[in-house]
């Protein structure tokens, strides 16, 4: 169980660039997602005349469904410069994934909530911390993707790529800092990360 949470407009403004591509998730609005303020925020969007579509649909986890779900939308993914994800970290994440070339962009915080989390298998992961540095880190997360949970880059015991901690598993900060590369968004690493607010991890 989750809660999502629009960013502030603020952040969302500093972060989209360009034209842009809409994509909402309502698969957990049973739980809580601003439906509402998204689609203000889409119209918005629309009205600056910086929207090239939008879509709305369920469980953007699922990586096989989405990309048949989007196959209608292509042209104006292609037409857009940044993907503006409204849903949990672990639906950016999988759109990050899928649109590699593609700068995707976290429109909320995801927080927890105490009881079932379901049994979906997934591929990634979200700890749903309510402070999302998933726009920092090419869509990739720190806390998810790096065994210790790092937010300032690599510890330095990664070897060939690998993590120290568990070599079968990918050194996500090294993930992170290939995928910046890949987009042209190395000075991002230039930026200091906000040190985790932990306040906002029990935010009911």
């Amino acid at each position: 169980m989750l809660i999502t949470e629009l960013k502030n407009q603020e952040t969302i403004q500093a972060q989209v660039q360009g034209k842009v591509f809409a994509l909402l998730c309502h698969g957990c609005s049973e739980i809580r997602f601003p439906e509402k303020e998204a689609d203000e925020l889409v119209k918005e969007l629309a009205a600056a005349g910086v929207l090239t579509g939008s879509f709305v649909t369920d469980y953007i986890c699922n990586e096989e469904n989405l990309r048949l779900r989007l196959r209608g939308h292509m042209a104006s993914i292609e037409a857009a410069d940044t993907i503006l994800v409204l849903s949990c970290g672990v639906g950016v994440q999988t759109v990050a994934a899928l649109f590699e070339d593609k700068r995707v962009i976290a429109g909320c915080d995801t927080y927890r909530l105490p009881g079932f989390q379901g049994v979906t298998p997934l591929e990634h992961d979200c700890k749903q911390c309510g402070q999302c540095y998933l726009n920092l880190t090419g869509g990739i997360c720190p806390i998810t993707a790096c065994s210790k949970s790092l937010i300032n880059g690599q510890c330095g015991g990664a070897k060939d790529g690998k993590c120290e901690v568990d070599p079968s598993m990918e050194c996500g900060w090294e993930r992170i800092y290939q995928k910046l590369k890949k987009l042209g968004r190395l000075d991002v690493l230039k930026c200091p990360i906000q040190l985790r607010d932990y306040a906002k991890d029990d935010k009911v």
